[in-house]
């Protein structure tokens, strides 16, 4: 299985060996394959040092975010990010944080990579810990006074882990 380490590698020696072949580019530094090499396990592997606390992710939600999700993560104009418990099995699923999510560590490294939409990759770490843990009580899944690091956020047991299941095909490892 290929991880997304080994996918930056393969990439970095690729462009090495097209360089040496056609006589252009030049072969990544390892600070740009660093910078590039940001995501983040469902286990927690590769989450930075940092913290945030749901009291800090509210005040910094309101300034960066509700805009887009509306007070309170409910939406509009962009998606709900709370809300939807119990919807999946509807005839109308609201996939949220709360309803869909089955890792809060991919809901980190989808928020540090992509948010906020109109300046991605702008939060520092400690913002998008207090982030996560705002939203993580937004949906019940954490108490008021959760504050989440990188040993706190792998425990977090988020309600539709058990929703995926095991891609069967035999190529898959």
């Amino acid at each position: 299985m290929f991880t997304r380490s080994m996918c930056a590698l393969l990439l970095a020696c690729a462009a090495v060996a097209h360089a040496q072949q056609y006589g252009f580019g030049e072969a990544p530094s390892p600070q740009l394959v660093r910078a590039w090499d940001i995501d983040i396990s469902p286990d927690g592997a590769g989450l930075p040092a940092g913290a945030g606390s749901v009291a800090s992710g509210a005040k910094i939600y309101v300034e960066r975010c509700a805009a887009c999700h509306g007070a309170e993560g409910k939406g509009q104009p962009e998606d709900a990010l709370a809300g939807g418990k119990g919807t999946l099995a509807s005839a109308n699923p609201i996939k949220t944080i709360g309803s869909y999510w089955p890792y809060a560590t991919t809901l980190f490294d989808y928020v540090r990579r992509a948010m906020p939409f109109n300046a991605p990759q702008s939060l520092r770490n400690d913002e998008v810990y207090a982030l996560v843990a705002y939203l993580l009580n937004l949906n019940g899944i954490v108490p008021a006074d959760a504050v989440m690091d990188q040993t706190s956020l792998p425990a977090v047991r988020m309600p539709n882990r058990e929703g995926f299941v095991a891609d069967p095909r035999p190529d898959v490892p």
